[in-house]
This record gives C-alpha cells, sequence and structure tokens, in this order.
C-alpha cells in the first residue's frame, strides 16, 4: 500500500502576480527557497519584495499564480500556512508596558502553551536572542536592536518551519546588526527555511545561500552570491605604488595590460585598475613586470566585483539594464 504523497517543504512561487489599481507591483515572479535555506530577496525601493513577503504569510491574496510555504497553498489553505510561519517586519510588534519576558509569556498562552510551558519557553528564547538579563525590564526601555530580537524571539515561541524577515535590521547598529545574522545562522543550522529582503548588501553576501534579484515587480536575476558577481565582469587587480610619483611610469610598463588609474574617493591613494581574466596569474604577471622596473608596492590585491556593483548593474534604469552595457571604469586623472 502506499503511503501518503510527502508535501513539498520550503517556499515555491509560481507566476505570482498583484496589482493595486492600474499599479502592477508583481508581474509574475518564480523562485523556490529550499528546505533549510536562507534565501535573500534583494531589490530597490517598490521593486516588490514586501508585496511578495505579504503574499507567502497570507497578508495578501495574489490576482494570478500559486504560491506554498511547507506544502500549503498560501489562497486555499491559508490558516495551514499560519500556523508554521513566523513573520517579523521592519516594525517590532510588541507591548511597551511589558517585559520582554512577559511579552514571551503572552505570546506562547496566544498559540495555545500550558502557563508553565510558557513560561519555561521564554527563558529559553532569552537565552537564545541573549536578552536574560534584559528580559525583566519594560520593552518600551529596550533599543531598537533588543526589541527587534525580542519580537524574533516572540515568532519563535512555536518552532516554525519557514521564517520571514522583511528588512530586519533596517536602521540597526553593527553590534546589534550581528546579533540578527546569528540568529539566523541559527534558523539555518535547525533546518528552517528562512526568506529574508534586504536593502544591505555585505548583509545578503554574507547569510544568504541564494539570492533572487528582484526589479519593477520581476525577477531579473537569480543565484548565489558568487554566480551573481561571475555575471557582473570578471576579477580585476588594484595596484598602489609606494611612491606616488611612480605612476606615471607604472602605467606604461603596464600598457600591455590596459591599466586604469583610478581614485574613487576623494583624498584616497590613487592606484591603477587593471582586468584579471587570468586571476592569480595576471597578478603574477604584473609583480614580474614592476619587479623588473624596480617599482615598488605598498599594495596589491586580486579583487571580484562586489554584491553592489552586481545590484547596480541588475537594477539599472531602462537602456542601461543588460550585464553587458555595464561601463568600463573611467580614468581619473589629477
Amino acid at each position: 500500500m502506499k503511503g501518503a504523497p510527502v508535501k513539498p517543504s520550503g517556499v515555491i512561487v509560481e507566476g505570482i502576480q498583484k496589482s493595486f489599481g492600474g499599479v502592477s507591483a508583481l508581474r509574475g515572479i518564480d523562485f523556490v527557497a529550499a528546505p533549510g535555506q536562507v534565501l535573500g530577496l534583494l531589490g530597490p525601493n517598490g521593486a516588490g519584495k514586501t508585496t511578495t513577503v505579504d503574499i507567502l504569510s497570507t497578508l495578501l491574496t495574489p490576482d494570478r499564480g500559486y504560491a506554498s510555504v511547507a506544502g500549503h497553498d498560501v489562497v486555499s489553505q491559508a490558516a495551514a500556512v499560519r500556523r508554521v510561519i513566523m513573520l517579523t517586519g521592519q516594525f517590532a510588534a510588541l507591548d511597551d508596558m511589558l517585559s520582554g519576558y512577559e511579552n514571551l509569556v503572552m505570546f506562547g498562552r496566544l498559540q495555545g502553551l500550558r502557563k508553565r510551558a510558557a513560561k519555561a519557553r521564554a527563558d529559553e528564547l532569552l537565552e537564545l536572542v541573549e536578552l536574560t538579563d534584559a528580559g525583566s525590564r519594560r520593552v518600551g526601555t529596550y533599543s531598537g536592536g533588543m526589541r527587534r530580537r525580542i519580537d524574533i524571539a516572540c515568532g519563535l515561541v512555536v518552532r516554525p518551519e519557514v521564517v520571514f524577515l522583511d528588512e530586519p535590521t533596517t536602521g540597526l547598529d553593527p553590534r546589534s546588526r550581528q546579533g540578527i545574522w546569528e540568529l539566523v545562522g541559527t534558523f539555518r543550522d535547525e533546518g528552517i527555511t528562512t526568506l529574508l529582503t534586504t536593502q544591505y548588501l555585505e548583509e545578503a553576501d554574507a547569510l544568504c545561500d541564494r539570492i533572487v534579484v528582484i526589479d519593477h515587480g520581476t525577477v531579473v536575476a537569480e543565484g548565489t552570491a558568487d554566480e551573481l558577481k561571475a555575471r557582473t565582469g570578471a576579477s580585476y587587480c588594484e595596484i598602489v605604488p609606494l611612491h606616488p610619483g611612480e605612476l606615471e611610469i607604472m602605467e606604461a610598463v603596464l600598457e600591455s595590460l590596459a591599466p586604469q588609474r583610478e581614485s574613487t574617493v576623494p583624498g584616497l591613494t590613487e592606484r591603477l585598475v587593471i582586468a584579471a581574466p587570468d586571476g592569480a596569474k595576471t597578478v603574477a604577471e604584473v609583480l614580474r613586470l614592476l619587479d623588473s622596473a624596480g617599482i615598488e608596492l605598498t599594495d596589491i590585491a586580486l579583487r571580484r566585483p562586489s554584491l553592489d556593483e552586481v545590484f547596480l548593474a541588475l537594477t539599472a534604469p531602462p537602456g542601461k539594464h543588460a550585464l553587458e552595457s555595464r561601463e568600463p571604469r573611467k580614468k581619473v586623472h589629477p
């Protein structure tokens, strides 16, 4: 006798469309977040990231298309979806008059835990989010980072299968942001699927197993951070001479490698930038040529396109959208 069919877990989105009046917020997006994966949704303001999260968390109904969360259809099985997800938005939904501990106990009771179980779970979660010492304080006295962590903890009272984090670190200081990053790592370790929207490119680079870039309601690229960087352009070599006065000589020595002088930040020491399609081999050739010319260096490094460059290339204005049209670096003359 065959067993019951196994429902697909994670998140599946197929051809989702959503309009508000005459404005199309989503124009048929598709992506999949595998079980236990951290998937990042990137895009400029108004790209459709939050609309996507609202549909997946059953706050909005799509006009067309299909989406499932942990095996449940977000339209026909909305109640089942809500039982297995955690949603944290950009603003914490907490009772400021209660302590962090009391908020957690309240959420536990609302989700059906007995009083003793709710209290025990509150203690566990305060330790998880590193707020044990602040657990007895009113949430109204918490910093932004502490509020965000206790908000996430409230969503974890009953272990979710899928977590939606909509720009969870917006406005946080670096230390508080790091605390949220560590929590996302905990979700991955526990096999919880996490969908993360963010405008911090380094955040997506550090946390996400895969990245989906949305622009004007459509998916314009998808892949790992490394795959997206590879699409944007080849590696390049940055060279800074020990004596700035030798820049002209260095340009002449490396003429066959088409060097470009660059000073992207006012006051920054000028350097030469050379395309490095052969990676370390290009760096070795640069060192050989400069050593033969007796030019000393203060720094030389092999760089790859940053995720910031990927983002800018993929979300360029119409007419400059294709990756192939990316303008080369321009010389900056003194």
